[in-house]
């Protein structure tokens, strides 16, 4: 199976389980889910475009990759947190709920996408 089919099934059959746990353990009216479906779409989509950013890079050239990957991580976070603060300020979302979220889903997927980089490495070296 490719490596980005496979990233992609895993992640979405992690935001299945996620969100089968969010409706199971939280009680009707217990958190705003609109605010949890915001930072989890944030963070699924920030997830896959580093994934892709990486992907692309990972045959280039090392000063390329470096770029592509750094430079990728550094807008992403940029534009992560103006999101964030747009959130905030226009209060969008239940505060608490949303930061909460966020801050959990981030520390799930970023595992999952450095686990997603480590396989493909694996992948790559044994093709060489």
């Amino acid at each position: 199976m490719k490596p980005l089919f496979e990233f992609f099934i895993k992640l979405c059959i992690l935001s299945v389980i996620l969100w089968g746990i969010i409706f199971t353990v939280l009680g009707p009216g217990s958190a705003d889910l609109y605010s949890v479906f915001l930072a989890w779409i944030m963070v699924v989509s920030n997830t896959a475009v580093g994934y892709l950013l990486f992907e692309y890079a990972l045959d280039k050239e090392s000063a390329l990759f470096t770029k592509v990957v750094f430079g990728g991580l550094i807008v992403r976070m940029l534009l992560m947190m103006v999101i964030i603060a747009v959130v905030i300020f226009r209060h969008l979302a239940v505060i608490n709920d949303f930061v909460f979220s966020f801050f959990a889903f981030y520390c799930i997927y970023v595992i999952v996408e450095i686990l997603g980089y480590q396989k493909k490495n694996k992948q790559k070296k044994n093709i060489a």
